[in-house]
């Protein structure tokens, strides 16, 4: 038996923003991050529809990048004080991943983040809220997914967090916010959105229901993500559709070591982090070529790249067109194609913020936690100790995958 979660309702296009003139509650907590919605506008015209709609109103600012366990029990504080009917998260994937987990500890304030580290094995949510989540990012999709990613800085360690009860039960999902993206931002989560889609379409875990959604939205990716980076705001449109249908692919499907490696890589090393959609592009074609391996891998592969009109007789010519593809997206894109160029803020540069001895050294323990992520279960091809090491060391020196 299969099982396929979405939020109950979704708005979509612009002006949806509006509808949260329409939910029903008396009390609405919104968590946001680090100023971008307040500075668009966006922030002041979700307060004053909530107010529109009878609610008192509090607001949780300053969620961080690659939001920390201390931002998360600061947020449930304040939800347990404030005892809001309706949360609503706002912005990057950052403050939506936070307040789906500042939520399970304000309606259980007993429960450890232990607890929730365990995939699918949340307390029973909305005892005392509902959640909103409204996208201004064109990648994680968190607006419609049962996971969140939240990082332990002490112990260097980024938590994939999956349930379905995290699932939000109202996702507004407006362009208009997405326009306010600069284009790092653009290229960094819109690879992180093809990763999820090419992910879900290989996951052992697919099926009749995920397979569209993932295929569509790599086709909208691959014709507008570099549109959208150069500034034109109807392709930039048409993204924050096609990172939603991703969303929607991979929260059902699940995804691969390419997340496994991401997370567990993000935070680990001491010369600064690597942006989560910059590595997921970096890994991913290494990722393909290790699962190729695979027979119905690397079948699904070839489907992907004839659904976009690669070049390729053979099903070998195929996979390989679309490990091309996506490298030279990277380039487009000003990403590096490996750790070794992952300069400040995740550009291309000469010397890697990332430092080859510390890399070395940590390489077994990252390797380790990275075979032990909850993502790991869902890939086609699941990798030993030493292929994951190896793989890892691919993707730092842009090595050629033959293993």
């Amino acid at each position: 038996m299969g099982r396929f979660t979405l939020p109950r309702d979704l708005y979509h296009g612009k002006g949806s923003l509006a509808e949260l003139k329409n939910l029903k509650g008396k009390k609405a907590i919104i968590v946001v991050g680090g100023g971008s919605m307040k500075r668009g506008g966006f922030l002041g015209q979700a307060e004053e529809y909530l107010k529109e709609a009878g609610m008192e109103v509090k607001l949780f600012e300053g969620v961080e990048s690659d939001p920390s366990v201390e931002t998360v029990m600061r947020g449930a504080k304040m939800m347990q004080e404030f005892e809001p009917d309706w949360i609503v998260a706002m912005g990057g994937g950052s403050p939506i991943d936070a307040a789906k987990t500042m939520w399970a500890f304000y309606e259980y304030p007993d429960t450890t983040f232990e607890d929730l580290i365990t995939p699918f094995a949340f307390p029973e949510l909305r005892q005392k809220a509902h959640f909103c989540a409204i996208s201004s990012t064109s990648g994680t999709a968190t607006e419609v997914t049962a996971f969140a990613v939240i990082t332990d800085y002490q112990k260097g360690i980024k938590y994939p967090l999956a349930d379905f009860n995290i699932t939000p039960d109202v996702a507004i999902v407006d362009p208009n916010l997405a326009e306010t993206m600069p284009p790092k931002l653009v290229a960094h989560t819109g690879m992180d959105a093809m990763t999820h889609a090419v992910e879900a379409y290989v996951s052992t875990l697919h099926c009749n229901y995920t397979d569209p959604l993932a295929l569509h939205a790599i086709k909208m990716i691959h014709d507008y993500l570099k549109k959208s980076y150069d500034g034109d705001m109807d392709a930039r449109d048409q993204m924050h559709d096609a990172q939603c249908l991703a969303g929607m692919a991979f929260s059902n499907a699940l995804l691969g070591i390419v997340h496994s490696m991401a997370h567990k890589t993000g935070a680990a090393f001491s010369g600064g982090h690597i942006i989560h959609g910059a590595a997921n592009a970096m890994y991913l074609p290494k990722v393909i070529k290790f699962n190729a391996a695979n027979a119905e891998a690397s079948e699904r592969y070839a489907d992907i790249a004839r659904f976009i009109n690669l070049p390729g007789n053979t099903t070998e010519e195929l996979v390989e067109s679309l490990i091309e593809e996506l490298r030279n997206m990277n380039r487009m894109l000003n990403i590096p194609l490996a750790i070794k160029n992952y300069g400040e803020g995740g550009l291309i540069a000469d010397n890697s913020i990332i430092d080859e001895k510390e890399f070395l050294d940590k390489l077994p323990a990252v390797a380790e936690l990275a075979i032990g992520d909850a993502c790991t279960g869902s890939n086609p091809r699941i990798p030993t100790q030493e292929e994951m090491e190896k793989l890892l060391k691919c993707c730092y020196y842009d090595l050629e995958v033959d293993f």
